[in-house]
């Protein structure tokens, strides 16, 4: 068995295989996940019996997750056998109550991750669930007999909207559901506080010092009589309870400029509350502070599914300590991730999707220079990347569009990973070459096996269609002499801005990618939009440096 990994790992593929391999017992300190299902499919459509024909998933790697196959056979029955006994008599009843149809699929594949969720966490651990209305109930119920009803903390309200279209017959869905549980009562937890809302600032915060600085006036009774407290101070008589401080704490509040005196002496003093020094609101369980990844944010890369940074910041600050292992097993583009590695934290992500690894190397990359990760599960030669290819040949492309930083293409221009009509287009590069600021265009294309000179001259054709600036062809397999020359005899794309001239037709095979080659095209070039680079706290950084 490979040896444990808890520090800083992306790995690609199944995360029940994954988890079991991986990762050891109560080694992880806070699991956030955002497991794939479709809120707005219909409904029924999850409780159709599964003798009906199959709908299409949300995300074609998890295709098996949502139908009754074997696979989801087997799993029912591991459960059923090997889990604790109130899970397996949970998911029986489960099983009797919705029947073996999508849904109860979906909830199967869910239960047999949960358990080994549950193994990996620490006692101190807890578990953040981010889950929509369709199937919430259920997955609390799972929660509840994996985790245990006292360990239920939370089911946090997020207000990912504040308007939807689909308020005709029902109340509009404006909100997603996280479903926080801890391993036991002695979870790690840290109250996390918004800001004052200006008209509490105005009301409450009236006074302002000679320093500009806002403050409020506060009482100084003790809440109950102290004798010990009852002391004259600067000729101002106590409350009958007497004073809430010594004589010794009042005389340093009186140095630090923080004791209201009356202008009456018959008045009691006060204590001022600095607006700047207080930690604001306590968070509730409703946070409708913070905004969705809208089309115009700074930290949009362009994946649908991605969360705000301010959201995954507030779940790891309040479950967690810099130096602790943060683990998502549903990376999505990694904003889990990215977020534990901006605030000091280790951490392990797990997609099935090269799309998905590919994208949270570059997002890491580009937000963190100097971050140091491993990558598990890809393909380190040429030997690897056959596998992949006789294994899955959309991963493998999608695998080795990665390696060229190219925007995978296809009936939803490879934002899900969804495979589609691509008019001989695999990938695209855009950059921009010249001052007009029009983007233009690398065509790429990728192919496993049976390449001929045909291949180069349709991506030429496509190039010409597109009028791309250049094409790429990535093959597996060695290029033939008759293909060399036919991308020869395409010429060249002449840039403006840089004022050199580069092939229009590139075969690379990947051999050559994995040894360091590159394309020749101009340098401005990217994949999703480009993250910001993140500049991490010091105490962050020093808490990494030192693990």
């Amino acid at each position: 068995m490979p040896q444990p990994i808890t520090q800083n790992a992306l790995f690609y593929g199944d995360n029940l295989d994954i988890l079991r391999e991986y990762v050891a017992d109560s080694s992880v300190d806070l699991i956030y996940l955002d497991p794939p299902f479709n809120s707005s499919r219909n409904y029924n459509v999850l409780f159709r019996d599964e003798s009906g024909k199959y709908s299409e998933a949300q995300i074609e790697a998890f295709e098996d997750t949502w139908h009754w196959t074997q696979a989801a056979e087997r799993t029912y029955h591991e459960l059923v056998t090997d889990a604790p006994a109130r899970v397996s008599e949970m998911i029986a009843a489960l099983r009797a109550l919705v029947g073996t149809n999508e849904m109860m699929a979906y909830l199967v594949m869910m239960a047999a991750r949960l358990v080994e969720l549950h193994r990996v966490l620490r006692p101190t651990g807890s578990i953040y669930l981010h889950c929509d209305p369709t199937a919430s109930h259920y997955l609390k119920i799972i929660m509840d007999a994996i985790f245990g009803p006292l360990n239920f903390r939370n089911e946090l309200i997020w207000k990912r909207t504040s308007s939807h279209n689909d308020a005709r017959r029902r109340f509009g869905f404006l909100s997603d559901t996280i479903l926080y549980y801890s391993k036991s009562a002695n979870s790690v937890f840290h109250v996390q506080h918004s800001p004052y809302d200006e008209s509490y600032i105005r009301d409450f915060y009236r006074h302002i010092d000679a320093n500009g600085r806002r403050y409020r006036l506060d009482n100084l009774r003790s809440p109950n009589p102290r004798p010990n407290l009852t002391y004259d101070y600067k000729g101002y008589k106590p409350h009958p309870n007497g004073w809430a401080v010594s004589k010794m704490r009042m005389e340093q509040l009186d140095a630090e400029g923080r004791l209201y005196f009356p202008k009456k002496a018959e008045g009691r003093i006060q204590l001022k509350r600095y607006l700047d020094e207080m930690p604001g609101v306590p968070v509730g369980n409703v946070w409708d502070d913070i905004l969705p990844v809208q089309s115009q944010a700074a930290e949009r890369l362009g994946y649908p599914t991605q969360k705000p940074m301010a959201l995954l910041e507030r779940i790891i600050q309040a479950s967690s300590n810099p130096g602790d292992v943060v683990l998502d097993p549903f990376c999505g583009c990694g904003t889990a991730i990215a977020a534990a590695q901006k605030l000091g934290r280790r951490w392990l992500g797990i997609d099935i999707t090269h799309l998905s690894i590919a994208l949270m190397k570059y997002r890491l990359c580009a937000m963190f220079p100097d971050a140091q990760f491993k990558v598990i599960g890809e393909p380190e030669d040429v030997g690897g990347a056959v596998e992949l290819a006789n294994a899955d040949r959309y991963q493998f492309q999608w695998w080795a569009l990665s390696l060229v930083k190219a925007k995978p293409l296809g009936g939803d221009g490879g934002k899900t990973g969804k495979k589609g009509s691509d008019k001989g287009i695999d990938g695209v590069i855009n950059f921009v070459d010249d001052n007009s600021g029009k983007p233009k265009r690398v065509l790429v294309q990728v192919k496993s096996g049976h390449v001929r000179s045909g291949d180069i001259r349709d991506l030429r054709g496509t190039v010409e269609r597109e009028s791309a600036a250049i094409g790429v062809f990535i093959t597996l397999e060695e290029p033939t002499r008759d293909m060399a020359t036919e991308a020869v005899s395409a010429g060249y794309y002449h840039s403006p801005g840089w004022n050199t001239d580069y092939s229009r037709i590139q075969v690379l095979t990947i051999s050559q990618l994995l040894h360091g080659a590159e394309i020749k095209m101009p340098p401005a070039h990217g994949t999703f939009k480009e993250a910001r680079r993140v500049r991490v706290p010091d105490a962050a950084q020093a808490t990494l440096d030192l693990i």
